[in-house]
Formats: structure tokens, sequence, C-alpha cells
């Protein structure tokens, strides 16, 4: 058995820049078409594993050697990160390098609910336009309306920035109340505030047990008649549930949804349906460059922690802490 380090990928892509880079910190293991068995078996030995696939005891147990879990993702819900932080597991992600392209597509849902562009586009495709029909309602303006960001990370700071410039007049919230350094200059509203006064309510929070269902039906019901919601984080913060409700009965215009609940959703899911809501299939990071920016500081994270250095992006610092005290 070799003694250099085994890194198991699940990527079923990955450039040959970062093979490269992987091969020249270990022996470099695809198992990106392996069932979840044959990955499990394939742990046996691993030091890192880079790629998307729940991290859980049962996981974690099938890898004692393992030092570093990387995901190519800024999301990491999917990991047990106390678990791994226990044994002793980096766990890494890839915040910032998707910044733009997540900010990208919500301001293009914001655009695209207020200008009605989906029931437009059908409009024309369907030949109602050429059949002379009535055309959908008039649209709205952004300019002047207020935008509520809940969660000003890097994406929520990015999207009141630019909406900022296109006339739109952002407040945010988030657990801490305090303007982040280089964030734009707009207000703090708590929550239930935020909600009552925006216009349009776009959501850019971590998922974890405090924002799990963090928009139920109170603070649906809370949102002026109307408004639209946009959600392009994680399906778990928002009850679907509830959201179905109430564009159903009217108490919103619409909605924009980048992520569901339940991914992939069941074919009949309801909310997909209506006829106001913009739904797409997570692909907020969905460009060739982002991609590739996420691939290759997932790579980073895993040559670094291999190497014994602190990794560009790490979720749980004080398992590597843990590590080099044992």
């Amino acid at each position: 058995m070799s003694d250099r380090p085994r890194i198991v990928t699940r990527l079923p892509m990955l450039e040959d820049q970062f093979r490269e880079q992987l091969a020249a910190a270990g022996e470099v293991v695809s198992l990106a078409s392996a069932t979840h068995e044959q990955l499990l078996q394939g742990l046996t030995d691993a030091h890192a594993f880079l790629g998307f696939h729940a991290v859980n005891e049962a996981f974690l147990d099938a890898a004692p050697r393992l030092r570093v879990v990387a995901t190519p993702s800024v999301g990491y819900d999917g990991i047990d990160v106390a678990a791994a932080t226990a044994r002793g597991v980096a766990v890494c992600n890839t915040p910032g390098v998707l910044t733009g392209a997540v900010a990208d597509l919500t301001v293009v849902m914001i655009i695209a609910l207020a200008r009605r562009l989906g029931e437009y586009a059908q409009f024309a495709r369907s030949g109602a336009w050429a059949r002379g029909e009535r055309p959908p309602a008039l649209a709205h303006d952004i300019a002047g309306k207020t935008l509520g960001v809940v969660g000003f990370g890097r994406i929520g700071r990015e999207v009141a920035r630019r909406m900022q410039v296109m006339g739109m007049q952002p407040i945010w919230y988030d657990v801490f109340d305090r303007l982040p350094p280089g964030a734009p200059q707009v207000p703090y509203r708590p929550l239930d505030e935020l909600l009552a006064a925006s216009d349009f309510v776009t959501i850019h929070m971590d998922l974890n047990d405090s924002s799990r269902r963090l928009i139920g039906p109170r603070e649906l019901g809370l949102m002026r008649p109307g408004a639209y919601l946009i959600n392009t984080s994680r399906g778990g913060v928002v009850d679907q549930t509830a959201l179905t409700s109430a564009l159903r009965q009217g108490l919103l215009a619409g909605a924009g949804l980048d992520v569901l609940e339940q991914e992939p959703p069941d074919p009949a899911e309801p909310i997909l349906r209506l006829p106001n809501v913009i739904a797409f299939p997570h692909m907020a990071t969905a460009t060739h460059e982002t991609r590739k920016a996420m691939r290759g500081l997932a790579v980073d994270n895993v040559v670094a922690v291999l190497a014994g250095r602190q990794p560009p992006a790490i979720v749980n610092p004080e398992a590597l802490s843990d590590a080099s005290s044992a």
C-alpha cells in the first residue's frame, strides 16, 4: 500500500490542472460513478474526500483515516460538522467564488417577477399574441421599491449593492445587526419589520437549526399583499407548503425559487405548477467560470489540509486545532 495520502473524488468532471494538483498531493481515486455502498468501501483508506455526498456517522465510520471533506459548494447542510469535528476531520466549502453568479440570478428573478417576464413569454410562445388575445396584466417598475434582504453575508450584500444601483431601496436582516466592513450603507430592520415593509424579499441564509423554516405561515402573513419572495439560498429556509398556500390565496404576488425543500422535487410538486412562480433547478452557480472556480477552491482546500496548512475556506477550524494538539 502506498504511503501517499489517498484522495477520493466523486466529482464527474475535474479539469486537468486540478487533477495534476491533486496527483502531486496524493493518490487520486475517482469514484464518481460508484454506488453508495461502493463509495463507503472505497473510503477505507481515504485521507481526503472531494465531492458532493451526505457526510454522517456511517460515512465517517467507513473512513477512519479521513482528514478532510471538501465540498465544491458554499452550503454544507448535508455534512454533520459536529461529528466531523469530533474526529478531527476538516470540513471545507467554497464561499466567495460563487457570490457574483448567485447575485446575478437573484437580480434576474427580481426583474423577471416585477416585469411578469414568465407570463409575457408564455403569452407569445403559446400563440395567444398571434391570436389577438388579451395580454397579461401590466407589470411594475423596480425603481423606488423596497428590497428586504434576509441574510447579509457576501451574496446578500452584493444583491443589495446591485439593486441599490438600479434604484431599489434595500433594507436588511441577519442574526447580527451591525453592518459588516465594506457593506453597502443600508438600514438594518428586525425580521418582522423587514417583511412588513418590503415589496420584494430575497433570502440568503445558511440552512441550520435556527434558520430552518425561518419563513413560515406567520412570516408570510406579515408580508405586503402584492409582495414577491425570492429564494436562492436553501429550500429549507422557507416553509414550502405555507408558501404554496399564500401564493394560491393571492397573499403574495409571486415567488422566484432556485431551491426547494426537496431536491429534486416530486414531479407533481404543486408550487412548480403555479403561474406566478418562476422556478429553476438549483442552477444559480451553473456557469463555466463559477463552477471551475468552485472546483479549484475545493482542490486547494484538500491540498492545504493534506500538507498540514490552513485551507483557504474551512467551516470548522477547531478540527485542525484538535488534530494538531492530539
